[in-house]
């Protein structure tokens, strides 16, 4: 039978080859605050090459070097590790920037751990302080830091162990309205960020897992109770000593006011597009696909809606002539609208309708439109018609009519001149006899000679006519008064008394 060796007696020297290797700093205390030894670890993280450079004495140690606590805080005597542990005080995770008190020297960040080895009687025999570097890790934690908070986007981080916010930076401060102090320290239940999510219950789970949370619209609560428009991320930092989640969020405010507003804008444009008291229609400039047409335009052509539903404009059977519409559609490519342009329609009776169409291009849900507005003009081109008609019967021989029938006439044939018509019956017998001559084609010397006046009498009479009916040149006069029929001859002779 083998028989079983006791436990190895392991020497100091053996402990100190078997740490040496380590990568955390170990440096070993005397119960009398002598520093006895230190492993490579532990002088290059406090950058020097020997014990005695490192301080022997736990007191030399406290005058050559500065600790701060992460606040900045120096740390008095009584609480440096190493005399926390010559009292006998055992510790874990305490963090302490480390400077030299002299000399120049970076900064370095360490977590401490305290340990005391006993004797067999219980009895101090050496204490242990273990030092773990983060300098590496607190620089990255810094430069992240600074990034995080200069980052305009709106963030949040939040310790998934509590869910409690741990930071939130300048842009989401400004979206919402907090204070720093009202969003860090609270958890993700005082200030729901996930209520409205599209998907929450799949983003909690995500968030309780540590898991990636992929974009999606949600709600911020503000401050004065109402809620804002957002979309909200989460991505876990992986790097970090204890998990958390970094929720970036995109503010929709700005884009949900447009989507208002250009709904609104619709809502109206329909509104008016419907109640129109003249025929429109819209369709797609490019297919020329019917989208919708107003209730005046059913009117007027007898259409059913569901008659312009899912074809073309050209399919409708209300256009004599197609090919019209497709060269209105080439002209609305070369100048994006139209205007006064004649054209036949037909009802769903086949009654003929002489129409004038205008047409625009407009842009609805991003693709180019044609709105036309139609106005039927049938029964003033049978009007007109009439008018003309009756018009050249009448013209045949004008002898018979009077002045007053022939100046309601001229304001029928142009309506535009109604005003300068009632001016014909203000003129006075002298001066319809000047207008006459004008007419005619006489100068002033033969009207002089004709009505027996003096040039300066006529040039008088000549300007007052063209104040009365709003002319300033001798042939607008002679246009003026021949639509009016001051065509009756007068014989040249010098009968008429002076006026």
């Amino acid at each position: 039978m083998v028989k079983r060796s006791g436990p190895t007696s392991i020497t100091h020297q053996q402990l100190r080859s078997i740490i040496g290797g380590l990568i955390d700093g170990v440096i070993f205390i005397e119960a009398d605050q002598r520093i006895s030894w230190a492993n490579e670890s532990a002088l290059k993280i406090h950058g020097v090459v020997s014990t005695e450079e490192l301080g022997p004495t736990v007191t030399a140690y406290f005058r050559r070097w500065l600790l701060k606590y992460r606040n900045h805080h120096e740390l008095t005597r009584a609480q440096y590790p190493m005399f926390r542990l010559a009292r006998g005080e055992q510790f874990d995770g305490v963090v302490v920037e480390v400077t030299p008190r002299k000399g120049e020297g970076e900064p370095r960040m360490h977590c401490l751990r305290g340990i005391t080895l006993n004797d067999d009687q219980g009895d101090p025999l050496a204490h242990v302080l273990i030092i773990e570097d983060l300098t590496e890790q607190h620089a990255a934690e810094q430069r992240f830091e600074r990034a995080f908070n200069a980052n305009p986007a709106p963030a949040l981080i939040c310790r998934l162990s509590d869910l409690r916010y741990t930071r939130v930076n300048a842009g989401f401060l400004a979206m919402t309205g907090y204070r720093h102090q009202d969003v860090v320290g609270s958890t993700v239940y005082e200030l729901d960020i996930l209520a409205d999510a599209d998907g929450k219950s799949q983003a909690i789970t995500n968030l309780h897992e540590g898991q990636t949370i992929l974009q999606m619209e949600s709600t911020v609560p503000l401050p004065d109770g109402s809620r804002k428009d957002v979309i909200v991320a989460g991505q876990p930092l992986e790097d970090a000593s204890e998990p958390y989640m970094l929720f970036t969020f995109i503010d929709l405010q700005l884009r949900k006011q447009a989507e208002q507003a250009l709904r609104q804008s619709e809502e109206r444009f329909s509104i008016a597009f419907r109640l129109a008291p003249v025929p429109m229609l819209l369709c797609d400039l490019k297919s020329l696909h019917m989208l919708e047409v107003n209730d005046s335009f059913l009117d007027m052509t007898g259409l059913q809606r569901g008659d312009t539903e899912a074809c073309e404009i050209t399919q409708l059977c209300i256009w004599p002539h197609p090919q019209q519409i497709t060269s209105l559609q080439a002209s609305m490519h070369e100048h994006s609208g139209v205007s006064g342009v004649d054209i036949q329609m037909r009802t769903k009776e086949n009654e003929t309708l002489e129409c004038i169409l205008s047409a625009d291009t407009v842009t609805i849900g991003g693709k180019a439109c044609m709105l036309a507005v139609i106005q039927d003009i049938t029964e003033r081109k049978h009007t007109e018609g009439e008018l003309l008609t009756a018009l050249d019967a009448v013209m045949q021989d004008t002898s018979w009519f009077s002045r007053k029938v022939m100046d309601q006439l001229a304001r029928v044939r142009q309506p535009a001149h109604d005003t300068h018509t009632q001016i014909t019956l203000e003129l006075t017998p002298r001066e319809r006899e000047v207008l006459s001559l004008i007419c005619q084609g006489h100068n002033d010397a033969e009207i002089s000679s004709a009505l027996s006046l003096s040039r300066n009498t006529v040039r008088n009479h000549v300007a007052n006519i063209y104040n009365k009916i709003g002319v300033s040149r001798r042939s607008d006069a002679v246009i003026w008064g021949r639509e009016r029929g001051f065509l009756a001859s007068r014989k040249m002779s010098g009968t008429s008394a002076r006026t």
